[in-house]
């Protein structure tokens, strides 16, 4: 089960252009959006909200607690500035638990290919997240995958070996390749990628919205 975040937001009057009196404030303008209910335009103080989207990203949800009333959400999309990556506005999906979820989560490597060890190669990687459908509450962060099967050349992981349990729906096609064991020749090593750790940031970068307001 993926962790739960609490924000505090207020409600926002201030639309349009103006919103650039918020930011000048250190309050981020945001929307929520559901399916059983109109958008909310709501504030939130810019220190707190950088530190739960970091945190939280975009498949763990956040509590957004409004003038008293509680929402469950997740970040769907964040804009922001071309200088400095400033957050600047949110754009926030409302969900309940009975409703199933569509998100991108990143492919995260563990353990050390013995093919790799042993210099018979180098990995390549295919896709490097994958889409997948679940209960809020069942949300996952990452995917694991383990690399020690890659022994031989041509060894591969694809979409199709991974297993997420019954609770997670993988939505990706099977076929799409996760990594490779592959002989690496001159062309291959220009792609080969250093296999890291690092997981990859999964807060979309969203469309300009209020700024470009009457």
């Amino acid at each position: 089960m993926a962790d739960i975040y609490t924000l505090e937001a207020q409600p926002r009057s201030i639309t349009g252009k103006k919103v650039n009196q918020l930011r000048r404030q250190g309050l981020v303008p945001a929307v929520i959006y559901g399916a059983k209910f109109k958008p909310v335009t709501v504030q939130i103080p810019y220190r707190a909200l950088e530190l739960t989207l970091r945190q939280a990203g975009g498949t763990h949800l956040i509590n957004l607690n409004i003038g008293g009333n509680t929402q469950s959400v997740v970040a769907y999309e964040v804009q922001r500035s071309v200088l400095g990556g400033l957050i600047t506005h949110v754009d926030f999906l409302a969900v309940d638990a009975t409703t199933k979820l569509k998100t991108e989560v990143p492919i995260h490597f563990i353990n050390e290919a013995p093919g790799v060890r042993a210099g018979y190669g180098v990995l390549l990687n295919g896709v490097s997240s994958i889409e997948v459908e679940a209960l809020p509450a069942d949300l996952i962060d990452r995917v694991d995958v383990d690399l020690t099967p890659l022994a031989n050349v041509n060894d591969a992981i694809y979409v199709r070996d991974l297993k997420l349990g019954d609770k997670v729906t993988i939505l990706t096609p099977g076929d799409e390749m996760i990594v490779r064991l592959a002989v690496q020749t001159v062309h291959e090593e220009a792609e080969a990628a250093e296999v890291s750790s690092t997981e990859p940031e999964v807060i979309k970068k969203g469309k300009i919205e209020e700024d470009e307001e009457a």
